[in-house]
């Protein structure tokens, strides 16, 4: 079965830390992010780009209206995402828990999302 992971951080905590902590942060990302790729069972691992080049395109009146930024109202964003191929929920579980949004940035407000597919995605 495949999963959709979405990692998400809260821009407004983010931007509460220092130049320094964020790298402090960051830098301990590619390490986790290889850890979990190396389980062999990652399909696809994605950051997202600036916020500020985001676009919503919503149907209106019979066209596309395209707007700035994301759509959805949260203070959380989605900053990045992850599709695993598991044996089960479990295995999911456990792979998901090695993504560094789930392993470190309380302080920038990170977590991850964790949402079965339901199609397959041609390789």
């Amino acid at each position: 079965m495949q999963y959709l992971g979405l990692a998400y951080f809260t821009p407004e905590r983010f931007a509460e830390l220092s130049p320094d902590e964020v790298k402090a942060l960051v830098s301990q990302c590619p390490a986790l992010d290889e850890k979990m790729r190396a389980t062999g069972k990652v399909l696809v691992s994605a950051s997202l780009g600036d916020l500020e080049h985001w676009r919503t395109l919503l149907p209106q009146a019979g066209k596309t209206r395209i707007t700035d930024g994301p759509y959805t109202e949260s203070k959380e964003v989605v900053g990045g995402l992850f599709i695993i191929e598991a044996d089960n929920h479990d295995e999911a579980l456990r792979i998901a828990a090695m993504h560094p949004a789930a392993q470190i940035g309380e302080q920038g407000g990170w977590a991850v999302e964790l949402i079965p597919l339901e199609f397959y995605l041609a390789r």
